[in-house]
């Protein structure tokens, strides 16, 4: 490497150019490049947030052509490793292994330490008052052995007759053959991609999407292809051409909050979805942990095209969060198909909390949870609007989470690193891509894990400021 000093004033730094051996490295130039990059940042050669040379520099020091090093930072680029900011340079991306990177938090809630907007976990809320007085009602009840043993649909009848309760709130008709009790919705959406998809096959999601549903694709060899959205959500004119393209089943989606981007799809838009989905056999995962929030929202795809449909809600976003109980919909052939896969995976939900649920959403006690997850939800989201509304945020005002765009000095992975060392913890939009050469400068801020308002009121306060400020550079700069 050749040292050179900086001669800016305001800083003084090393700076080098980086030139990687290719020695010894067989097949095409761009893909020794290729090679030589990664190895250099598994070694920690190159640190996360190093700017590397200018493809042309770069293609000069190694003696080869700039359109070979272009080659070779685009796959870096697509494989994840490195990212491109528009007037910057090209950089090593800050580590951000998707399955990892919400656990980097702690799930406790605590008054103490980083404030934490990663986990898009339902508040804390009153829940436990409503636990001591159903578990006082239920200890003093005959038959307590049932909830320790095995059950069969026939024992739990009744929480599935809650079930079609709790979805027909959601203008969900179901049939208790249509319904399927799950430990959650992750679970669900886990059992249902068990069911209806094989090893090789495609599994369509919109761009921006659950994270975990990535991981899930993996461990079962299903192909991941992404379909561009809009402020409206997935585009049915993308859907059509990816339907073209990929001998699909299935498409994995969520219309209503969406996760990241807060987006609620128009009926409009999911009747036009509905069509693409009719005209080529696609089967629809609808993902609705967030539905029962909004007090006004269009039409479940499930109601819209209910043959085709899995619809799936969840307790634990509006009741409490350790309430793993999810109920699916879906017509009663997949169901069955379905339900085989729970067996397979867990067996059954445990009864006691399918008990607990259940009772909650007889006796009423479910409709106050989701009121009070919601009034909170309310007065975070104006929180979020009064302190981060002169920036491009995207939100519902009866939702845990908020879609901040960067201003264009700011890129997101240095944005979050800077954050953290502010003490403030956020996910970075890059976690939610599907394709990794698709580069949102995008934030997600969870409203809802901070059991203290003004924990919540600090931590925004703190990204308000960083805004504003030029953007870090914590690494030497390789040119």
């Amino acid at each position: 490497m050749h040292l050179t000093l900086n001669s800016d004033k305001k800083r003084i730094a090393l700076m080098a150019i980086w030139t990687p051996d290719l020695g010894g490295r067989k097949g095409p130039k761009y893909s020794q490049l290729v090679e030589a990059i990664t190895d250099e940042i598994k070694s920690g050669t190159l640190a996360p947030g190093t700017r590397l040379p200018p493809h042309r520099q770069l293609a000069y020091a190694l003696g080869i052509s700039p359109n070979t090093t272009s080659r070779a930072y685009a796959e870096c680029v697509s494989r994840g490793l490195l990212q491109g900011a528009v007037g910057r340079g090209t950089f090593v991306r800050m580590p951000q292994d998707r399955s990892n990177r919400e656990l980097s938090a702690n799930l406790y809630r605590t008054n103490e330490g980083p404030i934490d907007f990663c986990h898009n976990l339902p508040l804390p809320g009153t829940a436990a008052k409503y636990l001591s007085q159903t578990l006082a009602e239920l200890s003093g009840q005959p038959g307590l052995q049932a909830f320790l043993d095995y059950q069969t649909n026939h024992e739990y009848a009744h929480h599935l007759a809650a079930g079609a309760q709790w979805l027909r709130q959601m203008k969900v008709n179901a049939a208790p053959n249509e319904i399927v009790l799950t430990c959650g919705a992750q679970h669900g959406i886990l059992a249902t991609l068990m069911a209806l998809t094989e090893p090789g096959n495609a599994l369509l999601t919109e761009e921006l999407s659950y994270a975990p549903v990535f991981n899930m694709a993996e461990h079962l060899g299903l192909k991941l292809h992404s379909v561009a959205m809009d402020r409206d959500g997935l585009l049915p004119e993308a859907l059509e051409e990816a339907c073209d393209r990929r001998a699909a089943r299935v498409l994995y989606l969520m219309p209503t909050i969406q996760t990241p981007t807060t987006v609620t799809m128009s009926e409009r838009r999911r009747n036009a979805l509905i069509e693409v989905a009719r005209k080529h056999q696609l089967l629809l995962i609808e993902d609705d942990v967030y539905g029962p929030l909004r007090l006004q929202s269009p039409p479940p795809l499930a109601l819209l095209a209910p043959e085709r449909t899995i619809y799936i809600s969840s307790c634990s976003k509006c009741l409490s969060p350790g309430l793993r109980v999810a109920f699916l919909r879906a017509p009663t052939a997949l169901a069955t198909a379905i339900r085989r896969a729970v067996t397979l995976s867990c067996w059954m939900p445990p009864p006691l909390m399918t008990e607990i649920a259940a009772r909650w959403i007889c006796d009423g006690t479910a409709d106050l949870l989701t009121q009070a997850q919601r009034s909170e939800a309310n007065v975070r989201q104006a929180l979020a609007q009064k302190l981060l509304g002169g920036f491009k945020l995207q939100a519902d005002s009866h939702g845990f989470h908020v879609w901040l765009q960067l201003p264009e000095h700011w890129q997101a992975d240095l944005f979050c690193s800077e954050a953290a060392r502010t003490g403030v913890l956020l996910t970075p939009g890059t976690a939610f891509c599907v394709d990794q050469r698709l580069q949102p400068q995008a934030v997600r801020i969870s409203l809802s894990h901070e059991a203290n308002r003004e924990r919540v009121a600090m931590g925004l306060k703190k990204l308000a400021e960083l805004l504003t400020r030029p953007a870090a550079t914590s690494h030497p700069l390789l040119i």
